[in-house]
């Protein structure tokens, strides 16, 4: 594998490489890594405005509509009215709940793996390093 000296480049080629390997493991429950990550959101959130969630996900707001158009019809997230009429607040229904339920130990032996290939130090000095670039660009 040649090295990618820029970083955005590196960054950008591991992220696809690991959503594939997540969404291998999620196809068969119906649900890509993206749903996962915006259920386990909001299962940590509550509910929370839609440009919050955009925000803490570093994510766009297109994508972002387009996958909660999608799971709002499976009617896994509730869309709720806000304070006016341009507010949406989103939350976790129970069908989404269960739904990260069943998820949650296809997630887990997928993590296990990984974290047993990259060993504990790296997986946390990962963790840590990816958290930081997000904190570092999104201010």
């Amino acid at each position: 594998m040649p090295v990618l000296d820029c970083l955005c480049a590196s960054f950008r080629r591991a992220s696809r490489a690991l959503t594939q390997h997540y969404d291998e493991a999620m196809r068969p429950l119906g649900l890509t890594p993206t749903q996962f990550t915006i259920l386990q959101a909001l299962s940590i959130t509550g509910t929370v405005l839609q440009g919050r969630l955009g925000a803490i996900l570093a994510m766009d707001s297109t994508t972002l509509t387009r996958t909660l158009d999608t799971m709002v019809r499976h009617g896994w997230v509730e869309k709720l009215q806000g304070n006016d009429r341009r507010e949406r607040r989103l939350c976790l229904s129970q069908s989404g709940q269960a739904q990260l339920n069943h998820a949650l130990p296809v997630w887990q032996k997928v993590q296990a793996r990984l974290r047993r290939q990259l060993g504990d130090e790296p997986w946390q000095a990962l963790l840590t390093l990816t958290n930081k670039v997000t904190s570092t660009v999104t201010k």
